[in-house]
């Protein structure tokens, strides 16, 4: 294992992923020859992809597959190298199927590919602090046509409202019937999106009017924590390390990433805000926010929120939780369950 920086800690706490996960499945005749296999792989890696023959049949050919998409076929015992690069990061499913003497057998292993990218800390500047409602069981946040949206959790008392951020008042609030839990918010194409927890429901409202035109389920069976978008795209994450692609246009859940410090798996993302490219992501029950390449999953810089969270005075007060940018002040407005506090600030390097 590598040794971990201060700042990977304070996003990681003690969630550390095990080295050395080659999985494979065994057969009686053939298995890939995992000896060669690392414990963890980066995308300048190739793989190795080779079987062993204990029994010394005559093999005919192979045909190779990488998270069941066919890479190769070779002639007899060939090996194979694979490039990595493509690949997106966390556990990569091998299988083998081998032909010999007008039979076949199928055999299958799996590794581990991590982020080759260290974290970089991120300062932060405090703007502002205006009040926030201690009452909010805050699950997103976001910014529309310059007013504040928060939703909020909680069987029975889920919601979201606009907010006039400054001073806290609530200017409109819908809320949802009590069997369901609400979670993350976006905005995209004149219409305001919703997630519910464990129930598998989304919700659609219009941007202007807030009423609701469409219920819709999830397309997988995920639990809904956080959504954002990037003006074409919805994502959501599901308390995994997965950050899901969505059609706003279906709600049909496309494609997702694994999210890596380093070399280890940052398992229960929550609110997600797009900014400036980049994810900017709470870590349920971390005091930092990861920044998240959406290309790849990799966490690329992290900000230490510990010192903030410091800042919040209420005994009542839970996790950090809550990330909006605003782009007319070009700030962020972080916030966290139940907390008296709204946050302004900048971040830098």
């Amino acid at each position: 294992m590598k040794k971990y920086n201060l700042l990977s800690i304070i996003l990681l706490g003690i969630t550390l992923s095990n080295c050395g996960d080659t999985k494979k499945n065994e057969n009686s005749l053939f298995t890939f020859n995992d000896s060669t296999f690392k414990a963890k792989y980066i995308s300048t890696d190739a793989l190795n992809l080779d079987i062993t023959n204990p029994s010394a049949k005559e093999i005919d050919s192979i045909v190779y597959f990488v998270n069941e998409s066919k890479v190769a076929t070779v002639k007899g015992a060939k090996s194979l190298s694979f490039p990595l690069k493509d690949q997106k990061l966390g556990y990569q499913n091998l299988k083998a199927l081998v032909y010999y003497d007008g039979n076949n057998a199928e055999t299958t292993a799996r590794i581990e590919l991590v982020s080759a990218i260290q974290p970089k800390p991120l300062k932060y500047t405090i703007i502002n602090t205006y009040p926030h409602d201690t009452l909010a069981f805050t699950e997103g946040l976001e910014f529309h046509d310059g007013a504040l949206f928060e939703s909020t959790g909680q069987k029975g008392s889920s919601y979201f409202r606009k907010i006039d951020y400054k001073t806290g008042k609530v200017l409109n609030q819908v809320n949802l019937e009590d069997q369901y839990f609400g979670e993350g918010i976006t905005f995209l194409n004149g219409k305001l999106y919703q997630l519910t927890w464990q129930e598998k429901t989304g919700f659609i409202y219009d941007a202007t009017t807030l009423k609701l035109e469409k219920k819709f389920t999830y397309t997988k069976d995920i639990e809904g924590w956080g959504m954002t978008n990037d003006g074409k795209n919805i994502y959501q994450s599901d308390g995994t390390e997965k950050i899901w692609t969505t059609n706003p246009e279906t709600q049909e859940l496309t494609s997702y990433i694994n999210v890596y410090a380093g070399d280890t798996k940052i398992k229960q993302i929550n609110e997600l805000e797009y900014i400036n490219g980049k994810f900017y992501a709470n870590v349920w029950q971390k005091d930092a926010i990861a920044v998240v390449d959406p290309q790849t999953g990799s966490v690329e810089q992290i900000i230490d929120m510990s010192g903030l969270r410091k800042l919040v005075k209420n005994s009542t007060a839970e996790v950090l939780n809550g990330i909006a940018y605003n782009p007319s002040t070009k700030t962020i407005f972080v916030t966290g369950k139940n907390w008296d506090s709204l946050f302004e600030i900048k971040v830098s390097e």
